[in-house]
């Protein structure tokens, strides 16, 4: 194939960014490039075409950094590149594309540099990584040895300490400020908070441990380093992120610090999509992009729609016109349609469930499969009466955002122990492991861990005099440290050994032991993708899978089911047919994030993403009323709702009208002197429908 023929089924704008400081000699354009992607404008399939290009004009790939938000993006990227790559080079593109390692999640990567830099930066190479829970657990053990536990007045949780502890490390913001704009029921505890912060901090640095955002912040501070930035950076020859509306401000800075002129970066994303400042991303950091160099960024607008229909389109479009600052663009489709989306008006929640079960159903007979079509929502809670009617119909249906694999204490057991193993000093998953031993009560596990906290595991474990009712339990434990410290069992034989080790505790802790077995089974299938036990900890905790414990190792009863989710789920994916839940201002925007202009425009941009996830048919629905319990000035009533505000008069002409149940004719009434006949059978069958 001749050099250029794969890049023909571009699109003009497409091509422009893919060619982007690779054809011609013009130095200027060798300097940063900002794609603005609209929603289904083809946005991974140019980066594809991007990074495969790169590669065909001689770049190298190792030295090339992709990144992305999540691990499976990154090995779908890699596999695109690949068979772009393969229409050129032919069997050699697959030895190219297989040096293209630093692909991956800013985490991720971020765990590898500090692998590579950490004696110089003073960290112990063989770290192990904190998730949410474990680090809310060490949150709290700091929160307990200062004695917090026992205050007058309500103290904030671990949970809420994690939050404000992170929000605040990627925000780069004060500490006063994040506990004043988010979390402000906890502002008269700032003294409290820097000191549990501070404890917390060293508690970290002492059992050899990093949290998620540890990755990101000694990476940032690494890239404050001129000489240190300067190494990183010139790594790489091309650095190209995906996602980059969903960055927040220590990713960017990470950005500038390895490139600060900008040569061969290249960010890719939408701002009209930014919609997770609640994971600090900021949408200030693809807004002021351009302006980061000198000279300014190319920006390039991605702005064909190859996913919804023109009237779909346009009233997305009219809706985020509104918006007060964004880069300015007006999606397009060849996709010709007279079907607007509809804006539904319904009288409550209830009729509302009513609508999405019949309209799915005949949907479904009309040939759109249930997995075609999607209700998406503001709020979790704001599907259930849906869910109660679509239960009573027999339409099966899958939910989004519920318990993640690695929540699920049995495989977080089982995790521990490897960590553990791998690191003595991790207090946390030492905690963990000890107390599943039958017997071992806290303060006793306490004690063999600040033994550890000075001592080899092994030589500290067969020399500990266990109380008698843990000495069965315990030598059973010591035999497991001493395989997988001595490798004997080889990798993945360790996770097989820890499950041996693992599954009389839990028979013994839990009553579905057969169900949780079948998530082992699968964390050890998952297991034997990775080369060694400490690629498997690292990569699983920053990527963890999506499966349940309740689904695990079960498939679905119905080959086809219904697709619920949060808008905020939602955003990446298609679906034929969508419904919008509760199109009413306290649902959208929600009532808890209508307080300043930039919550405010962010709400705006959840509709806008809900919008553009169909392909074919959008319904909007819009209750008259809500029925809120248990106000105790006023009780149990009704309250009215409006449709939401991002759709104003103005641009009522993008959207059809309709009501549901439809009106029926009334019948003429019956003359004077006419029979009035009474259809009592009729009445009595409506009375069981």
């Amino acid at each position: 194939m001749h050099a250029a023929a794969y890049l023909e089924k571009l699109n003009p704008q497409q091509r422009r960014a893919v060619e982007h400081g690779v054809s011609g000699p013009d130095e200027a354009r060798k300097g940063p490039l900002l794609v603005i992607a609209g929603a289904g404008s083809g946005k991974t399939n140019t980066l594809a075409h991007r990074v495969a290009h790169l590669i065909v004009n001689g770049a190298d790939p190792r030295r090339i950094l992709l990144l992305t938000f999540s691990r499976r993006a990154a090995a779908e990227m890699t596999r695109r590149v690949g068979r772009i790559a393969s229409h050129v080079l032919g069997p050699d593109a697959a030895v190219l594309t297989e040096g293209l390692s630093w692909a991956g999640t800013f985490h991720g990567i971020g765990a590898r540099l500090l692998r590579d830099y950490a004696p110089q930066i003073g960290l112990d190479p063989n770290f192990t990584i904190h998730d949410r829970e474990d680090s809310a657990d060490q949150m709290n053990l700091v929160r307990h040895e200062l004695g917090f536990s026992r205050t007058e007045k309500r103290f904030p949780t671990k949970g809420t300490l994690i939050a404000i502890y992170s929000r605040a490390v990627n925000a780069e913001l004060p500490l006063e400020e994040v506990v004043g704009r988010f979390f402000p029921w906890c502002a008269g505890w700032g003294a409290e908070l820097k000191a549990i912060f501070g404890g917390y901090v060293e508690a970290k640095q002492a059992q050899g441990v990093l949290d998620y955002d540890d990755l990101l912040l000694y990476w940032a501070q690494m890239a404050q380093e001129p000489a240190l930035a300067a190494e990183m950076g010139g790594r790489f020859d091309h650095v190209l992120v995906d996602e980059y509306q969903d960055t927040n401000r220590l990713q960017a800075s990470i950005l500038v610090g390895l490139k600060p002129e900008g040569r061969g970066l290249t960010v890719v994303g939408d701002d009209a999509q930014s919609i997770y400042s609640f994971r600090a991303a900021t949408v200030r950091n693809i807004l002021d992009f351009p302006g980061h160099f000198s000279p300014r960024a190319e920006t390039i607008m991605l702005e064909q729609n190859y996913r919804s229909t023109q009237p779909i389109l346009g009233a997305a479009n009219a809706v985020i016109d509104f918006a007060s600052e964004r880069y300015a663009k007006n999606l397009w489709s060849e996709r010709v349609s007279s079907e607007r989306p509809v804006l539904v008006s319904v009288r409550d929640e209830i009729e509302q469930a009513g609508f999405v079960a019949s309209q799915v159903l005949e949907n479904r007979e009309a040939g759109i499969a249930l997995k075609q079509q999607a209700v998406l929502f503001r709020a979790s809670h704001h599907s259930g009466p849906l869910e109660v009617e679509l239960t009573r119909r027999n339409i099966p249906f899958v939910k989004f955002g519920g318990l993640k694999f690695l929540d699920s204490a049995h495989v977080k057991d089982v995790l521990a122990v490897l960590r553990f193993t791998e690191n003595p000093r991790d207090r946390v998953a030492g905690f963990r492991v000890l107390r599943l031993m039958n017997g071992m009560g806290p303060a006793t596990a306490g004690k063999v861990l600040d033994a550890l906290a000075t001592g080899p595991l092994l030589p500290t474990l067969e020399c500990y005099a266990p109380p008698p009712r843990v000495s069965g339990d315990w030598q059973d434990f010591v035999a497991l440290a001493r395989d997988l410290k001595g490798g004997s069992a080889g990798w993945p034989g360790e996770l097989d050994r820890v499950r041996q080790w693992y599954e009389p505790h839990l028979e013994r802790i839990h009553e579905d032991a057969p169900t949780r077995q079948a998530d082992l089974v699968q964390l050890a299938q998952i297991a034997s993708a990775y080369p060694s036990r400490e690629r498997f900890l690292t990569e699983l905790t920053l990527d963890p899978p999506d499966a349940t414990s309740a689904e695990a190792g079960r498939p679905h009863l119905d080959e086809d089911y219904l697709i619920l989710s949060t808008i905020h789920s939602a955003k990446g994916q298609e679906w034929k047919s969508v419904f919008v839940l509760n199109t009413v201002d306290g649902c959208i925007p929600i009532d808890l994030g209508a307080g300043t202009r930039d919550e405010i425009e962010e709400e705006r941009r959840l509709l806008y993403v809900a919008m553009t996830r169909a392909k074919d048919s959008l319904s909007l629905v819009v209750p008259q009323r809500f029925f809120v319990h248990g106000q105790a000035a006023r009780g149990d009533r009704h309250v009215y709702a409006a449709r939401t505000r991002f759709i104003p008069p103005r641009i009522l002409g993008h959207f059809a009208q309709a009501a549901w149940p439809p009106a029926t004719p009334e019948a003429p009434s019956p003359a004077a002197n006419d029979t009035v006949r009474i259809d009592l059978s009729a009445r009595m069958r409506g009375m069981w429908r």
